[in-house]
């Protein structure tokens, strides 16, 4: 009997949230290092372990370059390091005060703070505090597929009309990719799976071989697919296409996910929000903004409630749930088979690698006993992407609809009254730099490096995250005024070229500032010949 196939793909992404501003970089480093704590490491040491035990895994999984930009930073890592030290130092003051309390969150206290030491020891000394090494390590072998992006998380049907931009947007990341793990990859993610008619043109012409859509981008094509989202499917130029099943995030965060279960930890709740300035006195500074800490306490549930959150319970209960997810793909994957007539149905499962530690303390061990029960399943396998597209020929020839994974299906939270008024800036923006990368095709020394770091600010201006914290209400401020920033920068070259005269100080300055892509060539803006 044929086993039938599943894909399991994380989407690891953090915007470049760097900046010089104290404030900044407290809300940037936050967002970043929580996921290396709760979520990159972790996965790396569950890969580790899988190995040793050796169950056999396959995952595909999408760094993107600028979270790869931001775990390569070496000024990046070692602030890390002192940000552990100083959860590490806040840990053993909880201890000292719970002990003298005889509280009963004494055993959690030392529950995490052994957490961390343990994560600082791993990132020090397992990894040696290039994450970057560890991922290419696991795709060497073949058990992670690697695929890449655009280079700033761009929503990339907003600029289907300027070609020059995607071309950008797509050729910088491919070699942000190249950079970083020495290989081209075959397969692109969409940021947001925003899909528009010639994007596969695009992709193709870059040697990518296939993406990943949301289901009804592949569902209401046309013809409509025969296998439904069971099977790739093909553009007319060979580009192929997975669809996602839409239902298997919201298995795990939606309304009635797993996430939601009353005996998993509450990631809202944090003594760093609740505790007195003095107890934190060492891990956050005289009126600096308060910030997650990981020393949490509680189970899920009403707010105020005084459950304490009970590891062995909540263990148990991720392995009933990862048991439910596998039991409910091998049935869909069964009925799949039979209804369509054929032993080779496959089904593409799309997470965030938020969700696994960071939004879910108990993601990861739910991933592993996953991939555990997958490697012992006679129905189903795991595979990569890759694999999928690979093996299956003669593909039906589907032409793709309009489509994201983003508002209701048409990424419309992107472009609302909320946050329109950003593409008609970073549209600009596009435009003249491409008047630029042609009128000085032949630049060196200054000027190129003062295009190179207009085309950065391009870059960064473009991202999704912007419009997507705009929208969401979540940090707009601090949104908007680094939009402005990066729109800001790439004027003052724009001017400074056409008066034939650029500050190397400032220059200086903001290359020091948004050091990514190194790279970086302002001839990607380029009209292609």
């Amino acid at each position: 009997m044929s086993k039938k196939s599943l894909v399991l793909t994380l989407v690891a992404h953090e915007g470049y949230f760097k900046s010089s501003d104290a404030n900044a970089m407290s809300l940037g480093m936050e967002l970043l290092f929580s996921s290396i704590t709760d979520t990159y490491i972790p996965l790396l040491n569950m890969f580790e372990t899988l190995d040793l035990d050796n169950v056999p895994f396959k995952i595909s999984l999408v760094l993107t370059p600028t979270l790869c930009a931001l775990l390569s930073d070496m000024e990046l890592q070692e602030n890390y390091v002192q940000w552990l030290d100083k959860l590490i130092a806040l840990g053993y003051s909880q201890i000292h005060k719970l002990r003298e309390e005889k509280s009963e969150k004494l055993k959690l206290a030392q529950e995490e703070l052994d957490r961390i030491i343990k994560t600082r020891f791993d990132f020090v000394e397992v990894y040696k505090s290039n994450l970057l090494e560890a991922f290419k390590y696991y795709a060497d072998r073949g058990s992670i597929e690697l695929l890449t992006t655009a280079a700033t998380n761009a929503f990339l049907p907003h600029y289907i009309d300027l070609p020059e931009a995607i071309n950008a947007q797509i050729e910088c990341g491919l070699l942000s990719h190249k950079h970083f793990f020495g290989v081209a990859p075959d397969g692109f993610w969409l940021p947001a799976m925003g899909y528009t008619a010639g994007l596969e043109s695009v992709l193709k012409n870059y040697g990518f071989s296939y993406t990943i859509l949301d289901s009804h981008g592949v569902l209401f094509g046309d013809p409509t697919p025969v296998n439904g989202i069971f099977s790739p499917v093909s553009c007319e130029n060979g580009f192929k296409i997975l669809a996602q099943d839409f239902t298997a995030e919201k298995e795990l965060v939606g309304p009635g996910g797993y996430v939601n279960r009353e005996l998993y930890r509450d990631q809202n709740r944090d003594i760093a929000f609740e505790a007195s300035s003095e107890e934190l006195k060492g891990y956050l500074e005289e009126n600096e903004m308060r910030r997650s800490s990981g020393y949490k306490y509680w189970k899920k549930g009403e707010v105020n409630a005084t459950l304490l959150y009970e590891e062995d319970l909540a263990i148990k209960q991720a392995e009933k749930d990862a048991a439910l997810f596998v039991q409910k793909y091998e049935e869909k994957l069964k009925k799949a088979e039979k209804t369509l007539g054929t032993d080779n149905v496959s089904l593409t499962c799309v997470f965030s690698a938020k969700n696994f530690g960071q939004n879910w303390f108990e993601g990861i061990y739910w991933l592993e006993q996953v991939i555990r029960k997958v490697a012992v399943s006679e129905e189903i396998t795991l595979v990569t992407a890759y694999d999928v597209v690979d093996k299956k020929k003669d593909l039906q020839i589907v032409t793709p609809f309009l489509s994201a994974a983003s508002g209701t299906g048409y990424g419309e939270d992107l472009l609302d009254t909320k946050n329109s008024w950003m593409l008609k800036y970073t549209y600009k923006a596009c435009q003249r730099m491409n008047y630029m990368a042609d009128r000085f095709a032949d630049e060196t020394g200054l000027m190129a490096r003062a295009l190179n770091m207009a085309a950065r600010e391009v870059l960064l201006a473009q991202s999704l995250d912007w419009a997507d914290m705009v929208h969401d209400g979540i940090d707009a401020q601090y949104a908007e005024e680094e939009f402005k920033k990066n729109i800001l920068a790439f004027t003052t070259v724009f001017d400074a070229l056409g008066a034939n005269s650029i500050s190397t100080e400032w220059l200086t300055k903001i290359e020091a500032e948004h050091s990514v892509f190194p790279w970086m060539n302002y001839r990607m803006f380029s009209k292609k010949q």
